[in-house]
């Protein structure tokens, strides 16, 4: 008796979300409250699928504080590129411990392409897109490697560039969410009074947006609150949140 064909194994390569998922989850969720966006995603479709990704910037806290209120076990990136400001740190660990997060995920660049590709640390000096692909995509692309979901804190308003920002997007086969990407100034202002959150500490400085420090500067009275990120640079993004990746040689 012939032995039985033997099955050969398969990878589903299909990505989890597409851009037409990502449209219909808009039309969905059009109209209802972030919060309430949040706790039906969280605790229905997406549980368990998903991450939180943070910088612990200027405005972080409010939609970190969204995602602690559903579900504090939610698991929260934080790439640290090792060019962050020692407040942006400190504030981390305070903002978590005050927010009861048990799954704070930290990842850092590779060390073997720190070495082959910014041995001086100096990238940033001269190829900032190469730096921000080195020490931030490429952390985060390992560490949402799990995940079919993300939630970022962009909001519409921060710049010329994110005006028109959905609040679901399609990204690398997978959804991301950005919950506040209608929300003002004024409403970031009255959540942390509401809910009484600390402020980063650089931000009663003049750091508006707060990202790596050697690219990171004050903003002034009438510029938008991103204008002090790469400042000089014909760059408005790190590369998260962009399609296409810098090359490995800085085009001058």
């Amino acid at each position: 008796m012939a032995d039985a064909a033997r099955r050969i194994d398969t990878i589903d390569t299909t990505p989890a979300f597409t851009a037409a998922d990502a449209a219909a989850f808009q039309a969905r969720y059009e109209g209802v409250p972030a919060t309430a966006m949040l706790r039906d995603l969280l605790t229905g479709q997406l549980a368990g699928r998903i991450a939180s990704v943070s910088s612990y910037g200027a405005e972080s806290a409010v939609l970190l504080h969204m995602v602690a209120s559903v579900d504090p076990d939610v698991p929260v990136i934080f790439t640290n590129t090792q060019k962050m400001f020692g407040e942006t740190l400190a504030y981390r660990d305070e903002l978590s411990e005050r927010l009861g997060l048990t799954d704070l995920r930290v990842f850092r660049p590779d060390p073997r392409l720190l070495a082959a590709k910014d041995k001086t640390g100096l990238r940033w000096s001269y190829d900032p897109d190469g730096c921000c692909d080195l020490r931030k995509v490429e952390p985060l692309r390992r560490a949402l490697a799990p995940f079919d979901a993300w939630i970022s804190g962009r909001k519409g308003f921060q710049s010329g560039t994110r005006i028109a920002l959905p609040r679901f997007e399609e990204d690398e086969g997978r959804l991301k969410i950005n919950p506040l990407a209608d929300w003002n100034k004024a409403m970031l202002d009255a959540y942390f009074t509401e809910h009484e959150l600390p402020r980063h500490p650089l931000e009663a400085q003049g750091y508006l947006s707060i990202g790596c420090a050697p690219c990171t500067t004050k903003v002034q009275p009438g510029e938008d609150p991103r204008s002090g990120r790469w400042r000089g640079w014909d760059k408005v993004e790190c590369g998260i949140h962009v399609s296409t990746l810098p090359g490995e040689d800085p085009i001058f």
